[in-house]
This record gives structure tokens, C-alpha cells and sequence, in this order.
């Protein structure tokens, strides 16, 4: 335990199954040593690769990192990987990241998927749209000015207002809102060309210290095709598209953090990891 009472070693996990899991494990590393200089509570940080269920148990937080989504859902059913990443993050509610692929993963419901298959682990109540840019348009880089980052600095670091140069590789969007309701996955169902991830219930201790509430809209693409919340029949032209989403402690973004060397979105993630962390223990106190 810290000075504070509260834990003070704190284990991630990055699933290297596929993907850019190595540059994710590299950006942890330098955002403990910014969030080290704000943070007085002198918590130990491991960084570790996830590959089976053993070192899965062993996290406080999981990232699932940007790649291809089929591959990393088809190595983590062929290494029954599926079921406990579902624990984790639908039942046991621990603060997870996706990243591109990792977004699509996260992802209730997800369309344009290939034939045969994609398994979701879910976890954000959302549709998304698992190729959104096309063929055509493989990568681009976009400025985002994301007001979450606002708070995001220390020594040598004020670098919080800046624009966020973000990478864009076949990226997904999220294409709706779907209501926090029971028995959502069913209605998704019958939308063509659609997967679902299995429902699965929040442990009952969980339920009690964790509101999930309505998916938060963190970030959107300006200029692009709008999107619909669940509720609504045409979109906002003005909206853009839904690039960056978080509900309770699960966040997902379109775009690719890990490929550009700015670990602003890392420090800002460990920070909710442990706000998310700190009330785990005041609640068990």
C-alpha cells in the first residue's frame, strides 16, 4: 500500500496476441515516467504482455492494442482467450483501452464484417463500423483537439493544449449509440451483415460500486460523414464522426495513439486507471 492507503503496485497489460502491442508497452513506459512527476503516491508500474488467461489475471488494466481484428479475435479463440478478456472487461469491469482494432473489439455490435467471422468481446455499448474510410482511403493523419487532454501535463510536459496528431489506418468509427439496456445485443442481431458480442452480467460486488451509465462521446472526427445516436432517425451534419468513446471503464479510439510517439492519451489512461483504482480501495476500506 502507498502512502495514501491506497495500492501501490499497479500491473497493465498490453494483449500481444497481434498488432502493435510493442509501441503500446513503449508509450506506458514513458507516460509512468510523466505521471511519476505529479503523482506523489510513488506507485510501481508494470508493463506486461498478455498472451494467456494466467497473465491476463495478474492485470489491474488491459489495452487492446490497433491490428487486424479477425486475427486478434481468432488467436484469442484458438488460445480460449475469449471468455476470460469478457470476464475482465464485461464482468469484472477493469479499465480497458482499444485502440483501432482493439475499438472494434470492445464494440457490443459491429457491421462489414468478413464473412465467417469475428468474435467481439463487448464491453461498450456501441455499433461500429469496422472499416469506415475504406480501401481507398488506407491511412491519413488528422489534428484532434481533445479536451480530455486538457489536464494532462507535469514538469516539462505542458504540452496539453496542442493538437493531437492522430494516425488513421483503415479505421473504424463508431457508427451509433446503442441505450445501456438488457437485451440490446438482440435487437443488433438482426441488422445484416452484423456481429454481436455475448451478453454477459457485471459481477454483483461490481454492480454495487460501478454505475455503468450511457456511452460518453470523448472525440469526433470534424468534416466527415455524421453519426446517428441510437434515438435519432438523420444525422448531424455537424457532429462528424464518433472517433473516441468511453463508458465507465471501458474507452475505446479509432485511431492509433501507440504509432505516434506523443504519450498524452497514456498519461491521461493511467490517470483513470488509477482514479479507478484509488475507489476500488476506498470502497473495499
Amino acid at each position: 500500500m502507498g502512502s495514501n492507503g491506497h495500492s501501490a503496485d499497479v500491473t497493465v497489460g498490453v494483449l500481444a496476441l497481434q498488432g502493435a502491442f510493442n509501441e503500446h508497452v513503449q508509450l506506458l513506459r514513458q507516460a509512468a515516467q510523466i505521471l511519476a512527476k505529479k503523482d506523489t503516491s510513488e506507485r510501481n508500474w508494470t508493463f506486461r504482455e498478455v498472451r494467456n488467461e494466467v497473465e491476463l489475471n495478474s492485470c489491474d488494466a488491459l489495452i487492446i492494442p490497433g491490428g487486424e481484428s479477425t486475427s486478434i479475435s481468432l488467436v484469442a479463440q484458438r488460445s480460449n482467450m475469449l471468455e476470460p478478456l469478457r470476464d475482465f472487461v464485461k464482468v469484472l469491469r477493469k479499465p480497458t483501452w482499444g485502440t483501432c482494432a482493439g475499438l472494434i473489439l470492445l464494440a457490443e455490435s459491429a457491421n462489414r464484417t468478413k464473412k465467417g467471422g469475428q468474435e467481439l468481446i463487448g464491453g461498450l455499448d456501441v455499433r461500429v463500423n469496422r472499416n469506415h474510410f475504406g480501401r481507398q482511403i488506407e491511412s491519413f493523419e488528422a489534428n484532434l483537439d481533445l479536451l480530455f487532454l486538457q489536464d494532462v501535463h507535469g514538469k516539462d510536459f505542458d504540452t496539453s493544449r496542442l493538437p493531437f496528431r492522430a494516425i488513421f489506418i483503415r479505421a473504424p468509427v463508431v457508427e451509433r449509440l446503442l441505450p445501456n439496456v438488457a437485451g440490446i445485443q438482440e435487437g443488433e442481431a438482426k441488422v445484416e451483415d452484423t456481429v454481436i458480442a455475448p451478453s454477459r452480467a457485471m459481477d454483483e460486488n461490481v454492480a454495487r460500486k460501478l454505475k455503468l451509465g450511457d456511452v460518453e462521446i470523448m472525440a469526433t472526427l470534424p468534416g466527415r460523414t455524421a453519426t446517428l445516436k441510437y434515438s435519432e432517425t438523420s444525422p448531424d451534419s455537424e457532429a462528424g464522426d464518433i472517433i473516441a468513446v468511453r463508458q465507465a471503464n471501458v474507452f475505446g479510439t479509432s485511431f492509433h495513439p501507440e504509432l505516434t510517439g506523443d504519450p498524452r492519451i497514456h498519461v491521461w489512461w493511467l490517470e483513470q486507471v488509477v482514479k479507478a483504482l484509488d475507489k476500488k480501495d476506498e470502497i473495499a476500506s
